[in-house]
């Protein structure tokens, strides 16, 4: 199996766009605003789990300072409906405890007695606010003000609308491999491990490549999002660690294999925000509800990161070693034809039952 020469190779405007995106993500997750603008409006942006007294002055110096959630989190909260993807509340009355607590579920149940709120318009540049923080890895609660766009700029970094939106899809296609090595494991001694990095120097993805796959048919190949819990310290509470080095064993005693190991944890939510749904899921929550609480969606995951490595891997087509049909699904819709589903799955423990059912019932042909 050889490697390809990536296809469509980023442009110089994707590249800045990619870079500025970055430098937003970690203004964004060290407490700091940045302005977020299209040609003729613009929001400061602030996230609202870090915030603090000196920051809040310091947004509302600029304008009255609103909470953007998502439309499952403010349905949580019964905030009337609005038919849009995000809804707006005002928050220059609010406490600083409360505006926390309004973007963090695992608050909800010791102040069940919040609200009503007042809603204010749809800003246009809401949505996009919303998408900076999920690609952060914070909680999709975006402290925001809406400013004038020919005033911004001191002080700030400013990002485009347009490019937070377009950032994962970027970040996947300027996938390039940097480094492989051989790795022998405990499970499986013929083992390559590629290395894929977005040119914006954000995480790495990368292919475990056991055995010699053939080249005259489609390879066993498993998408799996990484899972420090499950994966490193073989937590009981799901199926991932078993999944992980099951795929292993597998290809190893068969014709080979390549498992993609990518950097979505928690269904594409991040570490931090797992632990907030286990939180949730020991409140009585199954785990689809448990994002949907915290304002994400079921799984926030994309495919085409996974479809771009195998692609510069030179590979077209694949048996797809999984239980979900909608990796089967995602990963065809990014390019890449699944010519057989192959079944994955493992024993519950009691620890576990409950999240394997969930998974049953949204899908998973368990």
């Amino acid at each position: 199996m050889t490697a390809a020469m990536p296809k469509g190779t980023p442009t110089a405007a994707m590249t800045d766009e990619l870079h500025a995106v970055a430098r937003a993500i970690g203004d964004l997750r060290r407490g700091v605003p940045i302005v977020l603008r299209d040609e003729n409006r613009a929001l400061l942006v602030l996230a609202s789990e870090l915030i603090t007294a000196e920051s809040l002055e310091r947004l509302a110096i600029e304008g009255p300072p609103l909470l953007v959630l998502t439309a499952n989190r403010a349905a949580v909260l019964h905030v009337p409906p609005t038919g849009d993807d995000v809804v707006t509340i005002a928050a220059d009355r609010l406490a600083i405890d409360t505006i926390r607590s309004l973007g963090d579920a695992t608050s909800d149940l010791n102040n069940p007695l919040r609200g009503p709120f007042r809603t204010a318009g749809h800003h246009p540049l809401a949505t996009s606010a919303v998408r900076l923080c999920k690609v952060a890895r914070l909680l999709p609660a975006p402290m925001v003000v809406a400013v004038e766009a020919l005033r911004v700029g001191t002080g700030y970094l400013v990002v485009s609308a347009d490019s937070i939106l377009a950032y994962e899809e970027n970040a996947a296609r300027s996938l390039t491999i940097v480094s492989s090595a051989q790795v022998p494991l405990a499970d499986a001694a013929n083992v390559r491990i590629v290395a894929f990095r977005p040119s914006d120097g954000g995480v790495e993805h990368v292919a475990i490549i056991v055995g010699e796959p053939s080249s005259d048919m489609p390879p066993l190949v498993r998408l799996h999002s990484e899972c420090f819990t499950g994966d490193l310290l073989a937590s009981l509470r799901c199926d991932c660690g078993d999944q992980l080095r099951g795929a292993i064993t597998l290809f190893a005693q068969g014709n080979g294999g390549i498992l993609l190991y990518l950097a979505q944890e928690g269904r594409g939510i991040g570490l931090i925000n797992k632990l907030r749904a286990y939180a949730l899921q020991d409140q009585g929550f199954d785990t689809m509800e448990a994002n949907r609480r915290l304002g994400f969606e079921e799984d926030e995951r994309v495919f085409l990161p996974a479809a771009e490595m195998l692609r510069r891997l030179g590979v077209p087509r694949v048996r797809l070693l999984t239980n979900n049909p909608e990796k089967v699904a995602g990963l065809e819709r990014c390019g890449i034809a699944v010519t057989e589903r192959v079944g994955h799955a493992f024993p519950a423990n009691p620890h576990n039952q409950r999240y394997l059912a969930t998974k049953a019932e949204r899908g998973h042909l368990l």
